[in-house]
């Protein structure tokens, strides 16, 4: 796979513009997600309008408490705004039914999560092909075996999940996600349980699936160096969109986030 300065050049168009080919793969339209009642209220998404395109990687950062999780579980399918739209590859997804979201996480949505998640019983080449199972599709095993040998581990599929490293886990992640060749894949905080090298490893594996195979991914991440590995950086403060970074580098980034917790703590003051 490519290595990781082999960014490509899609930009954003307009302030929260679609960016990259193609069209947009999420789109989010006023959305707005609050738990709880009367005073207790949290508003944790305050009228999110974004869009991301095809073929781009983005980073969703902002400080604890900003949004960005709730932020991903509305994108993803995995929880309802309490309004607002939410387009997932142009067709809109916030009215369906539970069953019907089901079926349309396990075909079109890749998730890669900081602790990995695989299945222990079932051999690496079974736990990549585990979401075409599950999405009532033909395994794909020929599939499977390429994309193991794009993360590099080609020759590991046999083995079960505990006899490899964290780092070589992620990697089984990362092709179990784009085995159902997914509208978009939800990375979050990646490598969170990752040292820095094998981080910076797992980060250039995302970045190269959108360079060479044209998959869009959005990480939420709270580290400046993995956002730099993205075409921008989205910030999320208060629930609110905050600004964002095109080809964002660890110090802006980091400057952005120190800015956003200063204007917070002394918003709360």
């Amino acid at each position: 796979m490519a290595p990781r300065h082999e960014r490509s050049e899609h930009g954003p168009n307009g302030p929260y513009g679609p960016s990259g080919q193609g069209g947009a793969a999420i789109e989010l339209r006023a959305v707005r997600r609050s738990y709880g009642r009367g005073d207790e209220t949290v508003h944790a998404l305050r009228g999110i309008d974004l869009v991301l395109g095809h073929g781009t990687f983005t980073a969703v950062m902002g400080p604890s408490g900003s949004g960005k999780s709730t932020f991903l579980q509305c994108a993803a399918g995995l929880d309802k705004p309490t309004s607002g739209q939410v387009f997932l590859g142009g067709e809109e997804i916030t009215g369906l039914s539970e069953n019907r979201l089901t079926v349309l996480r396990r075909s079109r949505v890749g998730f890669v999560f900081q602790s990995f998640n695989l299945l222990p019983s079932l051999s690496v080449v079974k736990n990549v092909l585990l979401p075409l199972r599950l999405a009532g599709e033909r395994p794909d095993r020929g599939r499977a075996l390429e994309l193991l040998a794009q993360v590099g581990l080609g020759e590991h599929a046999s083995r079960r999940p505990g006899q490899l490293s964290g780092g070589q886990q992620q990697r089984v992640a990362i092709a179990r996600a784009l085995i159902t060749r997914p509208d978009v894949v939800f990375a979050d905080e990646p490598t969170g349980a990752l040292d820095t090298r094998t981080a910076h490893e797992v980060l250039g594996l995302l970045r190269s699936a959108v360079d060479t195979m044209g998959a869009t991914v959005v990480m939420v991440t709270h580290d400046p160096v993995a956002a730099s590995f993205a075409d921008r950086a989205v910030f999320l403060a208060d629930g609110a969109l905050a600004g964002e970074l095109p080809h964002p580098d660890p110090q802006s980034v980091a400057d952005r986030m120190v800015t956003l917790a200063t204007r917070r703590l002394g918003a709360a003051a």
